[in-house]
């Protein structure tokens, strides 16, 4: 087997690997630190779609992690890209947050309830019953579904709330059409981050904190991957899987040293 290419580029989940419920994970700032000395090209990637690059530049900032707003990369931004590129200047109707509809508008796109070409659905806090049905005739109509990402869950101080996927799968029992997901784990986002920064996925990593989106979006990238133990995955469950990490470690700060 070919041995692999010394790690050049980097890109990394940001929730379970960098942070964790508003607090810097240990190892965080000094490996964003490390990173910036070296000059290597980085991303850091989020497949929440609720906040724009700017906003989760300042979120970050407030925590000590300073990652420049070109550095992020969001399931909003691939899902915005992808569009960009099948249709350009299209229309969509969208449910979603700031971070979806920056970046729909910033390619020029319409966001109407009239006959769009799209109906795009991301993370919102507040899923409505009126906005799902409307969602669910306009793809009845003819309208084109796309999700930011899949996942079903997400965090809360209170435990576990519905996300994308589960909305997602609402939908789709409704209408009989599924989505095609821009985000992680469609190695589509890694490929366009990957764009975005001028790297090569033969010699970049991926850092995540989940199995089933952040390590087969490397993997199938064909990205080295190292899975951190400090989020959604313990030890315990790698081996459920039918794919491995290329590497496990305890958290971030042990891949400081290898920047």
């Amino acid at each position: 087997m070919a041995e692999r290419k010394p790690i050049e580029s980097w890109l990394t989940d940001m929730d379970g690997v960098l942070i964790h419920e508003g607090v810097p994970i240990p190892g965080a700032d000094a490996f964003i630190k490390k990173l910036r000395e070296t000059g290597k090209p980085f991303l850091v990637l989020t497949n929440n779609s609720m906040y724009t690059a700017r906003d989760l530049h300042a979120r970050l900032a407030r925590m000590g992690l300073d990652v420049p707003v070109e550095n992020i990369w969001t399931s909003a931004l691939a899902t915005a890209q992808f569009l960009d590129d099948q249709r350009p200047g299209g229309t969509a109707y969208v449910i979603g947050e700031a971070g979806l509809t920056t970046a729909l508008h910033d390619i020029g796109y319409v966001l109407t309830d009239h006959a769009p070409d799209y109906v795009v659905l991301g993370e919102t806090r507040t899923y409505s019953f009126e906005a799902m049905t409307k969602a669910v005739r306009l793809i009845n109509a003819g309208a084109r579904f796309i999700c930011t990402n899949p996942d079903e869950t997400g965090p809360s101080l209170e435990g576990p709330l519905p996300a994308t996927g589960s909305v997602a799968a609402l939908i789709t029992k409704a209408t009989g059409k599924d989505p095609y997901f821009a985000g992680k784990p469609n190695p589509l986002m890694m490929r366009t981050g990957l764009n975005a920064i001028g790297a090569h996925s033969e010699s970049s990593a991926m850092i995540g904190d989940r199995m089933d989106t952040d390590i087969l979006a490397g993997l199938e990238a064909g990205m080295q991957t190292f899975l951190v133990l400090t989020g959604l995955t313990g030890l315990a469950e790698v081996d459920r899987y039918p794919f491995r990490p290329s590497k496990i470690v305890d958290s971030i700060a042990d891949i400081v040293d290898r920047v």
